[in-house]
């Protein structure tokens, strides 16, 4: 009786993590339709796909029971897979709505008008959010084999469950100094080719933490100075005097063409008033060529505009 009493708490709780979980899925999916900003929805789908994993282990554990016999009447458990499973096809049709509006021709149309600099940090910037997103994940993991561990108890189980949750602190600590990143970059007070530095690193980290020869560099953020408020502000300063002179210079650029265009609209006018001129002086019998000559037997009498001619012979 004890053991059924704790499997149907540990379901209940599960049933209410599922609940909760697919209203906050419903939230987000409902956020991706109601913006038109590609960037949004992309961020939204990050969460989204997020949500969708916590759903996913929660089903784990729903089909682990519905194939117990220790749970007599599966149709509550089965019902809940089946909800699950739906959002997870309703997350599959999103992301590749999300993906394909990404290329099309007003996304494209878009890319093409961005500022290479722009470019380049929004790439970075995209990394250093897959980096987020890789070690947010592998916390939900970490604490989902942590419920596991303190369940069962153990003095080596309790070693375990000291060294996950000193690499959940420390991942914590990881995410906590990208979203600084993040926000400097967004403020223009980190360069992106400063924060490329540290990719390879980065990269390791997320790679290779639980590996048995893995080395921790926990000082591969500080050539960022990420902490150094008098540095940010020089920063901020600096980036502000490149942006001013970027500004002089298109407003330059932009002054030189409208000079061009003026002198080529002068240059255009004067040529056209020579042509008139040249096309009027050519002779002023303009008048229907002098209304020409009535008959070809007149020619021997008076010319045009009153001018005597020679007579033939």
């Amino acid at each position: 009786m004890s053991h059924n009493r704790k499997l149907r708490t540990e379901i209940d709780r599960t049933l209410k993590k599922v609940s909760e979980g697919v209203e906050l899925f419903e939230e987000i999916w409902d956020k991706i339709y109601s913006t038109n900003d590609q960037g949004q929805r992309e961020k939204y789908a990050v969460e989204l796909k997020k949500e969708l994993k916590k759903l996913q282990r929660c089903r784990d554990s729903v089909k682990t029971w519905i194939s117990s016999n220790a749970i007599k009447d599966k149709r509550e458990l089965t019902d809940i897979r089946k909800l699950i499973e739906s959002k997870m096809e309703m997350f599959k049709e999103c992301e590749k709505e999300v993906k394909t509006k990404a290329y099309s021709k007003e996304g494209l149309a878009q890319v093409d008008e961005v500022d290479p600099e722009d470019q380049a940090r929004q790439e970075t910037r995209e990394w250093v959010q897959e980096a987020i997103n890789k070690i947010d994940s592998q916390i939900d993991e970490f604490e989902a084999e942590l419920e596991g561990l303190q369940s069962r108890g153990g003095r080596r189980n309790r070693d375990e469950i000291d060294a996950m949750e000193t690499s959940i602190e420390k991942h914590r600590w990881h995410i906590s100094k990208l979203e600084q990143i993040l926000r400097l970059l967004d403020n223009d007070a980190l360069d992106h080719l400063e924060v490329n530095k540290i990719k390879d690193d980065l990269e390791y980290y997320v790679e290779s933490n639980q590996e048995p020869d893995f080395f921790p560099d926990d000082e591969m953020y500080e050539p960022l100075d990420l902490d150094d408020i008098k540095m940010i502000n020089t920063r901020l300063k600096a980036k502000e005097e490149k942006r001013k002179l970027a500004e002089k210079e298109r407003e330059r650029v932009r002054e030189e063409k409208e000079k061009q265009e003026r002198e080529r609209k002068e240059r255009e006018r004067k040529d056209k008033d020579a042509l008139r001129k040249k096309k009027g002086g050519r002779g002023q019998c303009k008048e229907g060529a002098c209304r020409q000559e009535k008959t070809r037997s007149n020619s021997n009498s008076e010319g045009c505009c009153g001018t005597e001619r020679e007579a033939n012979g």
